[in-house]
């Protein structure tokens, strides 16, 4: 694989654009519809992780009812529908403006691009216990004028792991070892990072034991580090480290409460008030489910360690609430978004607040990405609508104020903004956000999203400017 840069002339043109040629290519078959049977199995849902998508049920002819189906199940043991090959690909392409990146701070300039990412995967199942599973992802910005590490990385090794699962009478056991992802409930700080360009993969060590209500897991890792000089130069190493334990119970149903305790460990971390080899130790706590027409997701977490000499003492919390008239023609969903997290009160005293949001999800607040989980609090309405089928419109407004005037003002992933911190008063500004989501297909999805920010004064004394972003998306998977 190249890159754009060494093509020369029209083949650099083609390059750009084949991809996007491909997508339009194979868009009719995924409009033509499936005609199964409701009594029988149903075709699986394309996930966010492919590599949870079990095919097997293609091993009954009667559900071949796609064009390309001969390349999604292809047995390989006869008599066996649980050993089979699937090969995939998830073509994403999504066109963004941003008059003014990070608030126009540290030299940002309107920005107008396209994000361009393929993964293509390989699912090998040798029975039903036996899984391999490899993708390989290119990420490209071609026009983006200052693009960072999660914008582009040409083609490598986003996922290659082997997997075991084996039902007991006592429960399920799944281990996983190699490179992998994962995610935690709304991944506000334990992410794939879907939303930017590159997502996010760890080098780990899995398990995982299921029985009745319960589940408790835990893994070893190595975030993965991504470049973007050559291809399969992503590395991951000792100087970055994330472990976790965590137990999950059904209560009231099938409701969830879950624990977990975390080790975070990264060399030459660089805060404001603090630089230096950098220990957490993490418990997160969260209690999420439904009753009735009511939703809600609660979670909250501390961290206390150490940044070089400085004490880290630090916390965050987040709460979704919602209610959906299902009765009520489009379902309309009232909800409420609250979000806190500490930032460092008093600079130079041998203690560091501020808050580390570990590997966030990318577009938690929105896709405009303004503002980090660091020094924070935010409350957020929004109206969800669905008027077709398939179709769900949001609407909201976001009231961001800093934790303590002491800190920063910060900007994703997690960087301060000169002069902010110590600086203006607690009012980081609002925005307004408008999002459409279109499942066309079950092949193929589209969004919108419009987002304007209007900054405080803090932000407008440090250079920063009112803010506007656009993303349209096209995605197509198979």
């Amino acid at each position: 694989m190249w890159s754009d840069q060494r093509i020369p002339g029209p083949a650099c043109f083609y390059r750009r654009h084949l991809k996007t040629a491909l997508l339009l290519a194979i868009l009719p078959a995924c409009a033509i519809p499936a005609f199964a049977d409701d009594a029988q199995p149903q075709r699986p849902a394309i996930r966010s992780n492919r590599w949870e998508e079990d095919w097997s049920v293609l091993a009954d002819p009667r559900l071949r009812t796609e064009p390309l189906d001969a390349l999604k199940y292809i047995p390989l043991i006869p008599g066996d529908p649980k050993s089979y090959l699937s090969f995939g690909v998830t073509i994403r392409e999504r066109y963004e403006f941003n008059d003014t990146p990070a608030f126009g701070t540290g030299d940002k300039k309107a920005d107008g691009y396209l994000l361009d990412r393929t993964q293509m995967h390989v699912d090998l199942h040798l029975n039903e216990n036996w899984q391999i599973f490899t993708e390989v992802e290119d990420d490209r910005a071609p026009d983006k004028k200052m693009p960072g590490p999660a914008d582009e990385d040409q083609v490598d090794l986003r996922l290659a792991f082997l997997a075991y699962t084996n039902q007991f009478d006592a429960g399920t056991l799944k281990a996983r070892i190699g490179r992998q992802d994962f995610d935690f409930d709304l991944q506000r700080f334990v992410s794939s990072r879907d939303g930017p360009n590159v997502r996010q993969s760890f080098d780990a060590a899995w398990g995982d034991w299921e029985t009745g209500p319960w589940r408790v897991l835990g893994f070893v890792s190595q975030p993965v580090q991504y470049q973007n000089g050559e291809p399969f130069d992503d590395y991951s190493n000792h100087h970055l480290l994330f472990h976790t334990l965590r137990v999950e119970r059904q209560v009231l149903g099938t409701n969830e409460l879950s624990a977990y305790y975390a080790r975070y460990e990264r060399d030459d971390a660089r805060y404001p008030d603090a630089e230096g080899n950098e220990i957490r130790n993490i418990l997160d706590m969260r209690f999420a489910g439904k009753s009735g027409d009511i939703d809600w997701d609660l979670e909250a977490m501390g961290q206390q360690g150490k940044v070089g000499s400085s004490n880290v003492l630090a916390w965050a919390a987040g709460t979704r609430l919602g209610y959906t008239f299902t009765s009520t023609t489009w379902q309309p969903r009232i909800g409420l978004q609250l979000d806190a997290a500490s930032g460092d009160r008093r600079p130079n005293d041998g203690n560091l607040e501020t808050f580390n949001p570990l590997f966030p999800n990318g577009y938690y607040f929105s896709l405009a990405g303004y503002t980090g989980y660091a020094n924070l609090l935010h409350v957020k309405p929004s109206l969800t609508l669905k008027p077709l089928p398939g179709v769900s419109v949001l609407g909201a407004v976001g009231l961001q104020w800093r934790e303590t005037t002491a800190d920063a003002v910060y900007v994703q992933p997690n960087i301060p903004i000169k002069g902010t911190a110590g600086e203006g008063g607690g009012w980081t500004g609002y925005y307004e956000q408008l999002r459409v989501d279109w499942a066309i297909t079950p092949n193929l999805s589209s969004a919108v999203e419009a987002v304007h920010y209007d900054v405080g004064q803090a932000v407008r004394r440090a250079g920063g400017q009112d803010s506007n972003y656009v993303g349209v998306e096209l995605k197509y998977s198979l």
